[in-house]
């Protein structure tokens, strides 16, 4: 009787202790992590997305001649929700930077758009143009908190993908790939030029 409940109990009871032991579910979990942490950059940036035609029309009312940078919120912003990146695609770099150039446009953009704004001081009372304002602001701090989250939850991530045990499960079962961090705009470290 001893006999036959070692075969394959035994197995069972070995396989059950290494998945345990070995980070599997960890691994998965911490993906996971990445995952949600990606999705909230992507509620966040939709939400700018959102939030940009309002505030382009409110100032369209007031400088209506600024054409030129209107034009360039509304393709900086087209531009910046064309690119999308599916949970797949966070460990390739290229796909990374084509995002980050997109958003980054977009930033530029709206910051170029802010800059005219203060030529209006009728534009800059009006309520409406001050809640988006509130609204825009609110979410550019979102979005770096967000991003913040997502590059802590990347960096367990990849730390666990690499270390001892996980590498090994990481390498014979699950084959998960590192995760590309969500960096700073390029010129970030340089601060804006003001001019009056």
């Amino acid at each position: 009787m001893f006999k036959t409940f070692r075969g394959p109990a035994l197995l069972m009871i070995m396989v059950a202790f290494l998945s345990t032991g070995c980070g599997y579910n960890s691994l998965q979990n911490q993906e996971e992590e990445v995952f949600k942490a990606w999705g909230n950059i992507e509620a966040s940036l939709q939400r700018r997305a959102d939030l940009i035609p309002n505030l382009v029309e409110t100032v369209k009312g007031y400088a209506a001649h600024e054409q030129e940078t209107l034009q360039a919120v509304i393709e900086a912003r087209a531009k910046a929700t064309s690119v999308q990146l599916s949970p797949k695609d966070l460990g390739d770099a290229g796909a990374m930077q084509k995002l980050l150039q997109a958003q980054g446009q977009l930033s530029s953009a709206l910051s170029r758009l802010m800059v005219v704004v203060e030529r209006y001081p009728d534009l800059k009372a009006n309520q409406n143009f001050i809640d988006l304002q509130n609204q825009l602001e609110g979410t550019e701090n979102r979005i770096n908190v967000a991003r913040q989250r997502y590059n802590e939850v990347v960096q367990q991530f990849n730390s666990m993908v690499r270390r001892f045990p996980y590498s090994l499960t990481n390498s014979l079962l699950l084959h998960l790939e590192r995760k590309e961090y969500f960096k700073a705009e390029s010129g970030a470290g340089k601060a804006p030029e003001v001019k009056f």
